[in-house]
């Protein structure tokens, strides 16, 4: 049997302890009570807010994205560039869906290119 995916409260916890965070020193640069921290870790809470979990990010040395993913959190700058693009952005989020990581990197290469050729 595979191993179980850990939640966002469990993945916090242990990267909280690997960098030897109290839970009160956490929640305090975090900017949440350790009330609050507590019950996020042990999953009765829902994560905190983008900006709150973009600090986690920092404190954890973890990327921002994924960590934000992960809350179920969508990141402050997207839907604005989805609404910027009604059309296109959303054909194109589709057509990326299931490429592989490899794929998509790809994909990130060739968009970078793409936006270099523009500025010349």
């Amino acid at each position: 049997m595979g191993k179980t995916k850990e939640t966002f409260g469990q993945y916090i916890r242990r990267r909280r302890m690997e960098k030897q965070f109290t839970l009160r020193e956490f929640a305090r640069q975090v900017g949440v009570s350790p009330t609050y921290m507590s019950q996020v870790e042990q999953d009765v809470a829902d994560p905190p807010t983008v900006e709150r979990v973009r600090r986690m990010a920092e404190l954890l040395d973890e990327d921002v994205d994924e960590l934000i993913a992960m809350a179920g959190r969508l990141p402050e700058d997207l839907p604005e560039i989805i609404q910027s693009r009604a059309s296109e952005m959303p054909k194109l989020l589709r057509e990326a869906s299931g490429l592989t990581p490899a794929q998509l990197e790809k994909v990130q290469e060739q968009i970078r290119k793409l936006k270099e050729k523009g500025d010349k």
